[in-house]
């Protein structure tokens, strides 16, 4: 019988320690993931369309996944390329996320990673401003960055052009 209170013992302190680890993880994890230390990032989509309305600046929102390879190559292009650093940093409000917003508008032709959509400060999520693939058309490559970067000029153009 002291076995099994010993083995149940042993059992919750494991248990108890990977909960702390996963949550000490979870809370130094920085918003950035990778995408841009020197960007201000939003936690969640709702901050990100609030701070819209405070800043007037359209939010892009990037979907993707750590262990994705496509991802992944995305994330290393988006970083080297100063140009859309730059502009991401002055002229967005920037979220990434791993987990789907739960926001059908983010998915207008599925739900895949990578994907980068812009939402304007009217709250639209601008479905017309889509990269060079005709079966994903939210889904950039590493060679995409030129393209990339003419959307993000596009999204502001259009913000300013449109209110």
């Amino acid at each position: 019988m002291l076995r099994w209170v010993l083995l149940a013992l042993f059992i919750s302190l494991c248990a108890n320690a990977e909960a702390q680890k996963k949550k000490m993880k979870t809370q130094t994890a920085p918003l950035s993931r990778g995408w841009g230390k020197n960007i201000k990032w939003v936690k969640s989509y709702e901050e990100g369309l609030s701070e819209i309305a405070k800043s007037q600046k359209p939010l892009m929102v990037i979907h993707h996944l750590d262990n994705c390879p496509h991802s992944k190559a995305l994330k290393e292009a988006f970083v080297a390329d100063k140009s859309i650093q730059k502009m991401a940093k002055e002229d967005f409000i920037m979220l990434n996320v791993v987990e789907e917003t739960g926001d059908k508008n983010l998915a207008p032709d599925g739900y895949y990673v990578p994907r980068i959509l812009f939402v304007d400060p009217a709250l639209t999520v601008r479905a017309d401003i889509v990269g060079q693939h005709s079966d994903r058309l939210y889904t950039y490559s590493p060679d995409d960055m030129e393209h990339l970067a003419a959307n993000m000029k596009k999204a502001k153009l259009l913000l300013h052009s449109e209110l």
